[in-house]
């Protein structure tokens, strides 16, 4: 059996500790007011002033002490950290048996070797108040520590070790200092036998993945193993530090990408075995768990949409942000399809699959921050479906259900079986490339409608007539036929670049207005509350003045609309009897298909909203929700309805807006 150590024993943990000072001047008075009534008024001169006598080098002053307990470096899954690791190796200041003792000392050469090494003009004094609290008694102010808790005993400190950061707003970049002391150094309540000191010097401002807490949690993961730093006293030479460094961050790699050792948050939340006997039926096992979990909490997700602070204000910001976000990429998808099927499947099926679907899975579905929408891959699909039905000489209606009921039978079988278990082997990367997928698919689309829309009206056959009009009429007096009359029997109705103008000027302008509302809490304009609130209906805020501008503005330019038929029969079951048998067989593997489609989209957006980010409380159904899923879309699959499934980036999004 593989013994199983990510950094952690016996309830290691690591502590992030933060001071920071606010002075009292001695000279500063404290005025004592006290009410007064009509029956002993006090005049102002005879206020009293209550001033403390201080000695001459005493001083008053306020700190403030924040512990935040932070996650370990996850070297398998967080690629930043082997870069981290890799790039500081080898330009780290490392000092071996440091004579020093005291924290001013040893923290004054590590600062002086690392801008003697990087040829750096630090001021020694500035990097003091940025890592000490007081002047006069020094006091780190920002440090992680390693921490344990042993059942029985209680909670400790490791102080072997501790990591100090420090951020300057001069630097432009980052560097660390590693020494190793020749005696134990008391550098604190909490650090009395430190051995190791971790110096982290970073920009003031740098971007989260890059700042001082970032990097020291990297190397703070490294020297939470007893045995390791055992190992790092007794080395004699740099090469030889780093080299144990380097070779332990490649061990915690290898054993945080095993399965059955990662603390990953699927395996927390959604894959935890059934309490009871091991030996019983596996089947249906992950679904049974799943609704043992968010039973209990059913109602309350109805209860906590009401009652709460801000809670209100959030449901309506979020219902808001939600409509936009799906209705226009829904009428997108719908014309899309309008135009691949010929007519088959339009705006109005769109709509009223995502409305269908969205409901059910609201109510029955284990997490309701999910969003089921038709996605690009999806009407990709069904496009692929019409091709082949128009080779074939096949009923669209009746393949197209056909593939959905395979498409459901397989995601049944998914989801009896725990097939989703199998994500527990999907890394945080894995995720992050497909959101970037779906984020290069949904600009890609973007910008093809730009080109499409361009290339109808601005660059069309007529626009060139126009062009080779204009530029062959020459003024005479000769001629009977003026040049306003010639522009107008040259420049057919066609040519509408004026069209592709206004196309262009309402995308980018959405796209410029959404952005700066939704970062307007970074702004120092308004108030907190203000800033929150349009940050809030950042996006229905700017689909509703833009689409003002274009409707009043700009109401001379004629923009086609897309096209909708409200006379479209829904509720028509599709002819699966006109299939024949080869038909049924290719429908299968096209449904298999289409299952692993599903089964990875769905289960990596149900990761991305259960990331331990959001802090969610009340667990995941990974199972149910595929199960659940499955029964929605075999439904549809009946009538010819469009497929859903959780998007991306629609579900984070929705998690994020309701926070």
């Amino acid at each position: 059996m593989q013994k199983c150590d990510d950094g952690k024993r016996n309830g290691d943990t690591m502590d992030h500790r933060e001071g920071k000072e606010g002075q009292l001047d001695p000279d500063d008075e404290v005025l004592l007011e006290m009410p007064l009534d009509n029956s002993d008024r006090l005049t102002r001169d005879k206020a009293k002033y209550f001033t403390e006598d201080y000695e001459e080098n005493d001083r008053v002053s306020l700190v403030h002490g924040r512990h935040e307990r932070i996650p370990f470096k996850d070297f398998f899954a967080e690629v930043r950290g082997f870069r981290d690791l890799e790039i500081f190796l080898e330009n780290t200041v490392l000092l071996l048996d440091m004579p020093e003792t005291g924290m001013t000392e040893i923290f004054e050469r590590l600062i002086r070797e690392v801008s003697e090494q990087e040829n750096l003009s630090i001021d020694m004094e500035e990097a003091k108040q940025a890592l000490f609290t007081h002047d006069s008694v020094h006091v780190l102010g920002k440090t992680i520590q390693g921490t344990s808790y042993t059942h029985g005993v209680g909670f400790d400190y490791d102080q072997s070790w501790i990591v100090a950061l420090c951020e300057l707003p001069l630097l432009l970049k980052r560097y660390v200092a590693i020494g190793r002391l020749r005696h134990a150094a008391n550098l604190g309540s909490t650090s009395q036998e430190v051995r190791f000191v971790i110096l982290v010097l970073a920009p003031s401002k740098e971007k989260t993945t890059k700042n001082a807490m970032e990097t020291g949690r990297t190397f703070a993961t490294l020297f939470v193993d007893l045995e390791f730093k055992h190992l790092l006293l007794d080395v004699k030479a740099d090469w030889e530090f780093k080299a144990l460094l380097s070779e332990h961050a490649k061990k915690l790699a290898k054993e945080q990408g095993n399965p059955d050792c990662r603390n990953s948050h699927l395996q927390l939340t959604a894959f935890d075995d059934l309490e009871g006997d091991k030996s019983r039926c596996p089947i249906a096992r992950g679904m049974i768990g799943d609704l043992k979990r968010r039973l209990p909490h059913y109602f309350s997700d109805y209860k906590d949409g009401i009652y709460g602070n801000k809670t209100i204000h959030k449901v309506t910001s979020t219902t808001l942000f939600l409509y936009f976000a799906c209705v226009l990429p829904n009428i997108a998808f719908g014309m899309l399809n309008d135009t691949n099927t010929h007519g088959a499947i339009g705006v109005k099926k769109i709509l009223f699959s995502q409305c269908v679907g969205g409901i059910i899975f609201a109510v029955f579905g284990g997490q309701p921050l999910i969003v089921l929408l038709t996605t690009a891959p999806l009407a990709l699909y069904t496009k692929i479906i019409f091709s082949i039905c128009e080779d074939f000489k096949l009923n669209f209606y009746g393949m197209f259900a056909c593939v959905g009921l395979w498409n459901t039978f397989f995601l049944l079988i998914f989801s009896i079986f725990d097939v989703s278990k199998m994500m527990k082997w999907s890394s945080r990367s894995t995720e992050e490339i497909f959101s970037l997928f779906i984020t290069c698919a949904f600009s890609a689309d973007a910008i093809r409608d730009t080109v499409r829309n361009f290339k109808s009206n601005y660059y069309n056959e007529a626009c060139q007539n126009l062009s080779a009009a204009l530029t062959s009429v020459t003024p005479s007096l000769d001629v009977n036929m003026s040049v306003t009359d010639h522009m107008t029997q040259a420049a057919p109705p066609e040519c509408l670049k004026e069209n592709s103008i206004l196309f262009l000027l309402l995308m980018l302008g959405t796209l410029w207005l959404g952005l700066t509302l939704y970062n307007f809490t970074t702004t120092p304009f308004l108030n907190a509350g203000r800033r929150e609130i349009l940050a809030d209906y950042a996006l229905p805020t700017a689909v509703l003045i833009m689409s003002v501008i274009g409707s009043v503005i700009f109401r001379d330019i004629q923009i086609k609309p897309f096209s909708y038929n409200p006379d479209e029969e829904l509720f028509v079951v599709a002819p699966l009897h006109t299939l024949p048998p080869a038909a049924w067989v290719a429908a299968a593997g096209l449904g298999f298909s289409l299952s692993l489609l599903f089964f990875m989209d769905q289960n990596i957006s149900s990761a991305l909203v259960n990331t331990p980010a959001h802090k969610l409380k009340k667990g995941a159904a990974y199972h149910w929700d595929l199960f659940v899923v499955a029964v929605i879309n075999g439904f549809l699959s009946v009538f010819a309805f469009p497929w859903v499934h959780a998007a991306l980036p629609h579900s984070p999004l929705h998690s994020g807006a309701c926070a």
